[in-house]
């Protein structure tokens, strides 16, 4: 779920609780919030906790909320996890500590310490490009072996390392998810539990149809729904070469377009000015009928 804000400081509100009760409306498993979509590095620590507690006492309960909680210091991502608990969230999700990267030794000892003192389930977040390391499998195996650590997200975008993980974990308690929402169909008819896919904050009908025909191995009808993944990602994701926060960019200036939140971007980002508003109010009309 995206953080829509209609100031540096201040959260949507209204915006925030249309996305999430479109979301629940269409059959979504779980929200998850201040993950990379969320822009969570971007937001000062208040507005993170204010943001917290304003989408688990919207969801109310409906679906299980996870809370990202990938900070540098251990005791901030504690600090946050057990306002999560608070609040009524389901679980945290962590990626290893960024900057100086942490090998995998450095990245067992942190996990273990988050999970020991964590009042909430961890799952961990493979996500390489944005934090300079990678959980190797080793390291998730090793990890998996924690009471309190109960599955990983993966969005290295390398299928052969997430083919890994399903043959270590599939069909045990221990839950695999996909990051990048083009990839999500094939991991699960590859056995993965489920998809962590930003574009469900535009169309979410057309992620949930799309796991549940994965799910169910219904092959031509995936293939259909995958088309039309590949076509709201390859005409709108990429609208501003050379920029990794393009994606997001791109998901909030469509809420806008749609009359659902705020578009605002908090510093060092940028929205889409007039003229690429433009073009994306022309690929959301492309897009309209897609469900």
């Amino acid at each position: 779920m995206i953080t829509p804000l209609l100031d540096a400081t201040h959260i949507d509100e209204a915006g925030a609780n249309r996305i999430a009760d479109r979301m629940i409306e269409a059959g979504v498993a779980g929200i998850f919030v201040l993950g990379t979509t969320g822009e969570s590095q971007s937001l000062p620590m208040k507005l993170r906790f204010d943001y917290v507690e304003l989408v688990t006492r919207h969801v109310a309960g409906r679906v299980p909320v996870l809370v990202g909680v990938t900070e540098t210091s251990l005791e901030d991502s504690l600090a946050l996890a057990e306002h999560a608990k608070k609040c009524g969230a389901a679980g945290v999700v962590a990626a290893a500590p960024y900057y100086f990267p942490a090998n995998q030794a450095e990245q067992i000892a942190w996990y273990k310490a988050l999970a020991d003192r964590c009042p909430l389930p961890v799952f961990l977040y493979n996500m390489p490009s944005k934090v300079k390391t990678f959980i190797n499998v080793g390291t998730v195996v090793e990890l998996s072996k924690h009471p309190n650590i109960v599955g990983c997200k993966d969005s290295s975008g390398n299928q052969s390392y997430f083919q890994s993980l399903l043959f270590h974990f599939g069909g045990t308690d221990f839950a695999l998810y996909m990051g990048p929402e083009e990839q999500m169909a094939a991991a699960v008819l590859s056995g993965a539990d489920g998809g962590v896919s930003g574009g469900a904050n535009l169309f979410p009908e057309l992620f949930v149809k799309t796991y549940k025909a994965a799910a169910a191995g219904d092959l031509e009808e995936t293939r259909r729904l995958q088309k039309r993944i590949m076509f709201l990602s390859d005409s709108l994701y990429g609208l501003e070469p050379g920029s990794d926060a393009s994606f997001v960019k791109a998901i909030k200036c469509a809420l806008e377009v749609k009359g659902i939140c705020s578009g605002f971007m908090p510093l060092p980002y940028t929205a889409f000015g007039p003229e690429m508003k433009a073009k994306v109010a022309a690929i959301l009309e492309t897009l309209k009928d897609y469900r």
